[in-house]
């Protein structure tokens, strides 16, 4: 903030002591303490105000880019159709494939199953016989496993 080197601050500090004297220094000090608070939150009060307007300038430009973005795909399709996948095709990169859907993929309920199973709780071997842990889990009712 300001350039003051040891000597100038000494120089500062027994002048200070010989205009204030010495008992009403800590009071002066006091003074200072407060004066250098305000202009502090001032200043950060100030800073968050800038900051404010600079996060407002961009969030408007960014909504210019894209309503500018929005306008030029509208314009390359005007009645709504895009190439499959929703979007234009210089978005879409050629050796992407959709997902299959739910009812293609074979024997999904197998599938489901095994993952129950794999996921389910595996008690440690060198705690089977343990008689304070808890019984294992039993299936869900109504499965057959």
């Amino acid at each position: 903030m300001f350039d003051i080197g040891a000597s100038e601050l000494l120089v500062i500090v027994i002048v200070a002591i010989l205009v204030i004297g010495p008992s009403d220094m800590p009071k002066a000090l006091k003074h200072a303490g407060r004066w250098i608070g305000k202009l502090r939150r001032m200043s950060s009060h100030f800073r968050a105000g800038l900051d404010e307007v600079v996060r407002q300038a961009e969030i408007e430009e960014m909504e210019e880019k894209w309503a500018a973005r929005n306008k030029q795909i509208m314009a390359e399709y005007p009645d709504g159709s895009t190439p499959e996948g929703g979007g234009p095709e210089n978005l879409l990169p050629g050796e992407m494939e959709p997902l299959a859907a739910a009812d293609d993929v074979p024997d999904a309920d197998a599938a489901a199953e095994a993952a129950i199973k794999r996921a389910a709780p595996v008690k440690a071997p060198e705690h089977a016989d343990d008689p304070s842990s808890p019984p294992p889990l039993a299936p869900p009712p109504g499965k057959d496993g």
